[in-house]
C-alpha cells in the first residue's frame, strides 16, 4: 500500500481539485480565529492540502506537537503559530514530493512568523521508533486524514501512545466506515488513495484505541462523506463513510465506561476564542459559569491535562453511582449535514 499512497499523493494529485471524493478535503466552515493563521501560509502549501478536518485544538502555546502525515505542511505551519516561539512542531511524512514543498517554504514562514520552530522528518507513521523521537516527549499529536492510509494502524496507535506525555492527547481527523470494508474496496487504488479503502469500521477503531491505552475515545465533530465520481460510487457499494475528529487522552486512570461519581465542573470562560462555552467533545458543550455534571472520565480529561486551570472542579471519587446516564453504544455519527442544538451532558 505504501507505493499506492506515495504515487497518489506524490505524483497523481497536484492540488485539491484533483480529488474525486469529499473525503480528503475540509469543506467545513473555517472558524474566524483560524483565517489569519492560514493567510500567512504560502499558497503553494495551501494548494496541496488533502486533510479532512481541523486539527488545531486549543491551548497549544508552548506545547511540543507532532503531526503524523504532515504532507506539504499546511497544518504544521498553522500549529507553529499556535504553539509560538516557545513551542515546537515536528512533521512526519513518507512522501518525498510533499516534504519537498514543505521544506521549500520553511524559510518563508520563518520570516513571516518571526521564528522558526518546525522540523520535517521523512519516515513512516507505523515506524515512529525509527525516527529517534523521545518517548513521552509530546504534549499533543495530530493527524489529518492519514491514519486510514496506514496498512498497520495497530503500530500507529502503539507509537502515538509511547510518544505522548501523561495527560497528553492525540487529536486527529480521519475517515471511518459504517461496517468493515471488504477486500475489493480495500484493494482499489483510487478508493484507497481517496482515504476510503483503508477506512476503519468505527467500532473497530474504538476497540483498537482502548487496546492501546486510550480507554475513552471522544468524538468531537463528524460529517457524512460523498463519493462524487459515479464509477467510484458503484465500486464502494453500500458502504457509508464519515469524516470524524476524535481526541484520545493518555490518562492511565480512565475507565472503559463512563462512570458516575456525582461530579461536576464549571467552565471559567478563559480558553482563548471560547469565552462563552467550550465543547470538549460532541456531548460536552459547557457554558461558562454554569455547573455541568460530568462522569469520572470527563473529570480527569479536564483536571489531569492542560485544561485544568480553566475549570472549577466539584466532587471527588469517594462514592460511585453507577453508569453515567445517557451513554450509548450505537453508531455515533450524524447521518445528515444538518445540526441540532447544544447536546446535553452525556459521554
Amino acid at each position: 500500500m505504501y507505493d499506492i499512497v506515495q504515487d497518489y499523493y506524490g505524483r497523481q494529485l497536484q492540488n485539491t481539485s484533483d480529488l474525486k471524493t469529499s473525503a480528503c478535503c475540509d469543506i467545513s466552515t473555517i472558524p474566524e480565529w483560524l483565517k489569519p493563521l492560514l493567510s500567512k501560509i504560502h499558497p503553494d502549501v495551501l494548494s496541496r492540502y488533502y486533510g479532512c478536518g481541523l486539527v488545531c485544538p486549543p491551548l497549544l502555546k508552548g506545547c511540543r506537537v507532532l503531526d503524523l502525515g504532515c504532507g506539504s505542511g499546511r497544518d504544521v505551519y498553522a500549529l507553529a503559530q499556535l504553539v509560538g516561539p516557545t513551542g515546537s512542531v515536528v512533521g512526519v511524512d513518507m512522501t518525498d514530493e510533499q516534504l519537498a514543498i514543505a521544506e521549500k517554504h520553511r524559510k518563508h514562514h520563518a520570516e513571516v512568523f518571526g521564528f522558526d520552530n518546525v522540523q520535517f522528518m521523512q519516515g513512516y507513521i507505523e515506524r515512529l521508533e525509527d525516527l529517534n523521537l523521545e518517548a513521552g516527549s509530546f504534549d499533543v499529536i495530530v493527524s489529518n486524514c492519514v491514519v486510514n492510509l496506514s496498512p498497520d494502524k495497530d503500530a500507529v496507535m502503539r507509537g502515538v501512545h509511547r510518544l505522548l506525555k501523561p495527560g497528553g492527547e492525540f487529536f486527529f481527523s480521519d475517515v471511518y466506515a459504517d461496517r468493515r470494508v471488504p477486500t475489493a474496496v480495500r484493494n482499489d487504488p483510487v478508493l484507497y488513495g481517496e482515504c476510503l479503502g483503508g477506512a476503519l469500521y468505527w467500532n473497530d477503531f474504538l476497540r483498537l484505541s482502548k487496546q492501546h491505552g486510550f480507554a475513552d475515545p471522544r468524538l468531537t465533530t463528524d460529517r457524512p462523506l460523498e463519493i462524487t465520481d459515479p464509477v467510484l460510487a458503484v465500486r464502494a457499494g453500500n458502504l457509508r463513510f464519515y469524516s470524524a475528529t476524535y481526541r484520545l487522552f493518555k490518562i492511565a486512570e480512565l475507565e472503559t465506561a463512563c462512570e458516575d461519581y456525582g461530579q461536576a465542573v464549571i467552565y471559567k470562560g478563559t480558553i482563548p476564542e471560547h469565552p462563552d462555552k467550550y465543547a470538549l467533545d460532541k456531548h460536552h458543550d459547557m457554558e461558562a459559569g454554569r455547573v455541568f455534571p460530568v462522569c469520572g472520565n470527563t473529570w480527569r480529561m479536564l483536571q489531569d491535562t492542560r485544561f485544568a486551570p480553566h475549570f472549577e472542579f466539584l466532587g471527588n471519587f469517594n462514592r460511585h453511582y453507577g453508569i453515567f446516564t445517557g451513554c450509548g453504544t450505537s453508531i455515533p455519527y450524524d447521518t445528515s449535514t444538518s445540526t441540532s442544538g447544544n447536546a446535553a451532558a452525556c459521554c
